[in-house]
């Protein structure tokens, strides 16, 4: 199919489904993924060997496996964790996979997820932001009144998505951590990236925070386009309107410049407030019918890839369902 070269950053559900928009779009695309979660059973392998924790690129590998049976079976695979009670319960077939193969590869993560796309069809690569696993350090302002000390550093993904208060501040640590060229080639080459949907603090900021992934976003001559999640993310969005997302991503951009901004148009309440927060970007809104028709807070993706085509200077194509809406616009400052 070809099409557009796109990299979209993210992890988990948000990037899986920023992948499933975008591969309706273009082959040439790459994931970029968060390689910072210490939880369930990417948290106990990292624990125990000297890998990146292999859940959110598993994941981001079975959103851009092909679609014949035997590779979708192969996806499948991949998603399915092992039962019973034993010291594999939980864990996912695909995270045991690419760590056997990083072993197998002496270390070499890109060459073992180069592996596992050729197992699945892949119609794209998946990457890892950074070549060493990532810690997230949080300062979180409680909602405790009574509690003297109302700011605290919390360490770890995990924890900063369960703890309660609002997040002011995100760090990776270490703080500037080696990028592998492959990536920054990406992004060079690069027509489009993307960002979000996701856990914002979490999987969408943190590749702002990687010094060589923000210098290198400075630099491409790519349209960055951001796409905003469905609703606040609980424990670290709570409360949050559809333009403090997007303040707070600006606060992080630093030198990088935002082109376009998604958003689900029954999601937004305040439609002249985000068109500000975007026109203060330097950016353009487009205001689009992208959620799940049966209400749920999931972003469908054939609508999705409706919105993101024309960002893409694509028209509507053969993989982009007939009959979705075509999104509204409105222009921001560029």
């Amino acid at each position: 199919m070809g099409g557009p070269r796109v990299v979209a950053f993210g992890g988990g559900h948000g990037l899986a489904a920023a992948l499933a928009a975008w591969r309706r779009l273009t082959t040439e695309l790459t994931a970029v993924v968060t390689v910072a979660d210490d939880g369930g059973s990417s948290g106990r392998i990292r624990r125990e060997m000297p890998v990146l924790p292999p859940g959110d690129l598993r994941m981001a590998l079975a959103a851009l496996a092909g679609e014949e049976p035997a590779r979708q079976e192969m996806a499948r695979l991949l998603q399915h964790r092992l039962g019973g009670t034993g010291v594999l319960a939980g864990h996912p077939v695909g995270n045991l996979l690419l760590t056997g193969l990083v072993e197998l590869h002496g270390g070499d993560t890109v060459r073992a997820l180069d592996a596992v796309a050729g197992m699945v069809g892949a119609c794209g690569r998946v990457l890892p932001m950074a070549d060493v696993p990532l810690d997230l350090v949080a300062r979180v302002e409680t909602a405790d009144p009574d509690d003297p000390a109302r700011t605290r550093t919390i360490r770890g993904q995990v924890a900063i998505a369960s703890t309660p208060g609002r997040v002011r501040e995100i760090l990776v640590s270490p703080a500037d951590p080696p990028v592998h060229p492959d990536v920054l080639a990406a992004i060079a080459a690069a027509d489009v990236v993307s960002l979000g949907p996701g856990s914002w603090y979490t999987s969408v900021l943190p590749h702002l925070l990687v010094p060589r992934l923000r210098r290198a976003l400075a630099e491409t001559p790519a349209r960055v386009v951001v796409v905003l999640n469905l609703e606040p993310q609980p424990g670290e969005t709570d409360g949050f309107s559809p333009e403090e997302h997007l303040r707070v991503l600006q606060a992080h951009l630093d030198g990088v410049a935002l082109h376009t901004v998604i958003a689900d148009a029954e999601s937004v309440v305040d439609r002249c407030g985000l068109l500000s927060a975007v026109r203060e970007c330097g950016a353009e809104l487009v205001l689009a019918p992208v959620a799940e028709l049966d209400g749920q807070p999931r972003h469908d993706p054939a609508r999705l890839a409706a919105a993101m085509a024309p960002v893409a200077g694509l028209r509507e194509r053969g993989g982009v369902r007939s009959g979705t809406e075509v999104p509204g616009r409105y222009e921001g400052e560029r």
